[in-house]
């Protein structure tokens, strides 16, 4: 048989050539899959954010064929994050790596904004590189630069010739690594959170157990006393102070006790910090068996520091009741007055004597009152965040809606903790039952007994 004419083996030879090209494109092809699938995975899989940015590079070189590849992330604020600098391959980037992990912020012009820093950034690596080919690209996270991802050739020859395919490949591992960086920040946010919660859990476990747990047994009255924190720890204070805590049973009972009810300006873990320090203080200022007057001017001028640094200010109302004699001293540093319900004659008063915050003047003075309470009289110690509590309206429940009703709950007879149940009913009625309380609400409730009371004979 003759051989076939030329043209025909000519056209063979070349179907064959087309052939082998679409395999070795479709060979790439698949390859370049794999190879973002595989990052696509350990994006998905690896707990390990650094071994998954030691990935980007090495998958970027192969996926464009280029000689080496390097990631430089930036921090959230521009600055470099020169711990998250990764290359492939590592001894040929090494000079690299350690040169811009030298750089200084001012270098990079950190605090100009994405584009200088990026500008910059290239500017670096063009001068470091020479002659070499290269191009980058940018790793975005919320519309921010977090990164920029390099990609470069041989210093010999002509270099490789990279496609719009290329770049759009090298873009998209750019974007995988975005998503890596934008979740990455979320984790370490979720953590921070976390740690901040355990936190406040302590916080609030601990100024838990600095409130009194419960009343004290004191001769002749009721006590009730609750505090609701609008944050998990609060700034509100109250507290049950022994003057003469060496005594035990019934002659503690009968001795004289500091009633105590306060408020540091603010909310949160700041306020409860000064709570804590005040309590302190306020507590070894009682053993000195002073007047209320002088326990409040000796506690001001103690915690004027601390209250300065803090720029914070603390209401404070104290009072001591001696069972023996009936008698309440109290004086008063700019807090809510107390309410006091006369049995006799069904009247509201309020406890009031002057004086400044604490903290607010270094020589400040306070005012002492005294009264005599007699069996059925109610005393209600409250704090701000009672009468400034605010309704589904945005109106406060003020201290005229707290009198009336006050005024029911005394009449009722009932003791002080239903008392207490009764006006924290009525408050949370008006607040709502779906809605938080915007500040931190204490009431305290005294309540004399109604058995007759003998006067302490002489002596």
């Amino acid at each position: 048989m003759p051989p076939p004419p030329p043209r025909a083996h000519g056209t063979l030879s070349a179907s064959a050539s087309l052939r082998q090209l679409l395999d070795s494109l479709s060979r790439e092809q698949r390859r370049n899959q794999e190879l973002l699938a595989s990052l696509a995975f350990a994006l998905r899989s690896f707990t390990n954010f650094n071994r998954f940015l030691e990935l980007v590079p090495l998958v970027c070189s192969r996926l464009v064929e280029a000689e080496g590849s390097l990631l430089v992330v930036f921090h959230a604020d521009g600055r470099l994050w020169r711990e998250q600098l990764h290359a492939s391959p590592p001894e040929r980037c090494r000079h690299l790596v350690s040169h811009l992990a030298g750089l200084s912020d001012q270098d990079l012009a950190a605090g100009a904004g994405d584009d200088a820093v990026v500008a910059q950034l290239d500017l670096e690596m063009r001068r470091l590189l020479g002659q070499v080919p290269m191009f980058g690209t940018s790793v975005v996270a919320r519309n921010h630069q977090r990164g920029r991802l390099y990609v470069f050739g041989s210093s010999q020859g002509d270099g490789p010739s990279w496609s719009d395919v290329h770049r759009r490949h090298v873009q998209l591992v750019a974007d995988l690594t975005g998503v890596a960086i934008e979740n990455e920040v979320l984790q370490e946010d979720m953590r921070l959170h976390e740690r901040l919660d355990r936190q406040l859990s302590t916080g609030a476990e601990i100024q838990s157990q600095l409130l009194p747990d419960q009343c004290p047994v004191i001769e002749g009255v009721d006590l009730a006393a609750r505090c609701r924190p609008a944050f998990r720890v609060g700034g509100d204070y109250y507290d049950f102070i022994p003057t003469r805590p060496e005594l035990v049973g019934r002659r503690r009972e009968t001795e004289r006790w500091a009633l105590v009810m306060g408020d540091v300006m603010g909310k949160g873990i700041p306020a409860g910090l000064l709570m804590t320090l005040l309590r302190g203080m306020l507590r070894s200022e009682v053993l000195s068996g002073h007047a209320p007057d002088r326990i409040l001017r000796d506690l001001n001028q103690l915690a004027q520091e601390d209250l300065a640094h803090s720029h914070r200010f603390v209401t404070l109302f104290y009072s001591d009741y001696d069972p023996r004699t009936h008698v309440l001293r109290y004086a008063n540093a700019a807090h809510n007055p107390p309410l006091i319900w006369r049995r006799q004659g069904h009247t509201l008063e309020r406890l009031d004597a002057p004086g400044l915050l604490i903290g607010l003047q270094p020589e400040a003075e306070y005012g002492c009152e005294r009264l005599v309470l007699e069996p059925g009289d109610v005393l209600l110690y409250y704090t701000d965040g009672v009468t400034e509590a605010a309704g589904v309206g945005n109106e406060r429940f003020d201290e005229t809606r707290l009198m009336r009703a006050f005024d029911r709950s005394c009449r009722s007879g009932l003791g002080a903790q239903g008392i207490l149940d009764q006006l924290f009913t009525r408050l949370d009625r008006f607040v709502g039952s779906d809605r938080q309380l915007q500040d931190d609400a204490s009431m305290v409730v005294l309540k004399v007994r109604d058995e007759v009371m003998l006067p302490a004979l002489p002596g």
